[in-house]
């Protein structure tokens, strides 16, 4: 009989056991299904960066694809996103995306090392972006095409057009003329190229000496004194309509212009050797930069497309600039270049980000508003760098240009 009570507690047991396991993966079923009902796509339960590169993976379902483009091409905006999902994918190792990192290098360099859609004779420092792609992947796939697709990169920051005192040119088709945007577009790829890919020590030196040497040219030609602001482009010939025919300097302080130079330089001092002189100079430019644009940031922790014209009519809070400084800030701050006051001042720009200009769908997909969508200087239509011609340009919500760095500056804030 006691034998008999025994098994009966035992299969009781086990029975119990049974129907709190089945009850637990009944509760996981009803939560996937609560989510497919939903329609959710992304969850909101993750943190703001995986969020938002799982957004744009769900908008732009190919990364060749980045930028809202018809056909594949090998540009900034594409290295941009993508190097930012390298960041989230190292702290979550979702395959998903990596996946999408790789297929984008995958779709794009061919087995030879020929990039698709570059071309080397455009000497145009955008497309330097994507090779910060191909840094990443490289260590992890050891697949030469990576490698010879970077070693064009490189010639071509070895042959690119240079003003008289050597800056790089920012295109070959805007003769003698530095933008802001050149400094983000470039200088981080080729400092870490020299730092891993230069066997040869001299030249490896020279590198650094060239990237340094845009930072020294860029506060030299083109910092307002009074101000600290940075216009967005100078021509040295002072030929182009918006250049200033005194000082080649363009007429304005553009956010966006602004933001990829801070960026730039939180970046390049990554990889540039701890014992470099240039390092110090850089570090005393970022704080420059840090102090000019918190005196011209809106209570609302934003930034202004046109920085210093707050109340000029038609002037607006805009994402990509406030994205891109925030992510510069929180990043000094780690990394010990900048005063701590300046956490401060990266945190309230991310809240005015989340209180005014993040939008979340129904399906979890998150979407960032009020991005400029481009802004340059010169071309065929001129553009001529007028307040006009900055506002003017067209709104749109999940630029590349913005998602990009508000990813970063979710990773650096830790939200």
């Amino acid at each position: 009989m006691n034998n008999y009570k025994k098994a009966l507690h035992i299969l009781l047991g086990l029975f119990f056991v049974l129907m709190a396991f089945t009850s637990c993966k009944e509760v996981k079923k009803e939560n996937i299904n609560n989510l497919l009902v939903k329609g959710m796509v992304v969850s909101d339960t993750l943190k703001w960066s995986e969020r938002m590169i799982l957004s744009e993976i769900e908008r732009f379902p190919k990364a060749s694809l980045l930028d809202f483009r018809e056909k594949p091409r090998w540009s900034y905006t594409n290295g941009l996103v993508l190097s930012a999902a390298a960041r989230v994918f190292e702290q979550t190792k979702n395959q998903k995306i990596y996946d999408y990192i790789y297929t984008y290098a995958d779709e794009m360099i061919d087995s030879t090392g020929t990039i698709k859609t570059y071309k080397l004779s455009n000497q145009n420092l955008d497309m330097i972006k994507s090779g910060d792609v191909l840094l990443y992947l490289y260590p992890k796939t050891k697949e030469e095409r990576f490698l010879k697709a970077m070693e064009t990169l490189n010639s071509q920051m070895e042959t690119q057009p240079k003003t008289s005192d050597g800056g790089y040119w920012h295109k070959k088709v805007y003769p003698y003329q530095m933008w802001l945007d050149g400094l983000y577009m470039a200088e981080p790829f080729h400092t870490k190229y020299a730092l891993d890919f230069v066997e040869d020590k001299d030249k490896a030196q020279k590198i650094f000496e060239d990237v340094v040497l845009q930072f020294d040219l860029i506060q030299k030609h083109s910092r307002d004194e009074k101000s600290g602001l940075l216009y967005h482009g100078w021509d040295e010939s002072k030929e182009q309509r918006w250049a200033n025919k005194e000082t080649g300097n363009s007429q304005h302080f553009w956010s966006r212009g602004m933001g990829w130079y801070g960026m730039a330089m939180v970046d390049v001092l990554d990889f540039l050797p701890e014992n470099h002189p240039g390092r110090e100079r850089i570090i005393s430019y970022l704080n420059q930069f840090a102090e000019a644009i918190t005196k011209v940031q809106h209570e609302s922790g934003l930034w202004y497309q046109v920085l210093d014209q707050g109340d000029r009519e038609g002037n607006y809070l805009e994402a990509t600039g406030t994205s891109m400084f925030t992510y510069a800030l929180a990043k000094g701050v780690r990394k010990g270049y900048l005063d701590k006051k300046y956490l401060e001042v990266a945190k309230n720009g991310y809240q005015g980000l989340l209180d005014n200009l993040i939008s979340v769908e129904e399906n979890g997909v998150v979407n960032l508003n009020k991005c400029c969508g481009v802004a340059g200087l010169g071309g065929n239509p001129y553009r001529d760098g007028s307040f006009d011609y900055y506002i003017n340009e067209i709104i749109r919500s999940n630029d590349p240009k913005g998602t990009g760095p508000f990813i970063m500056a979710s990773l650096e804030l830790n939200k």
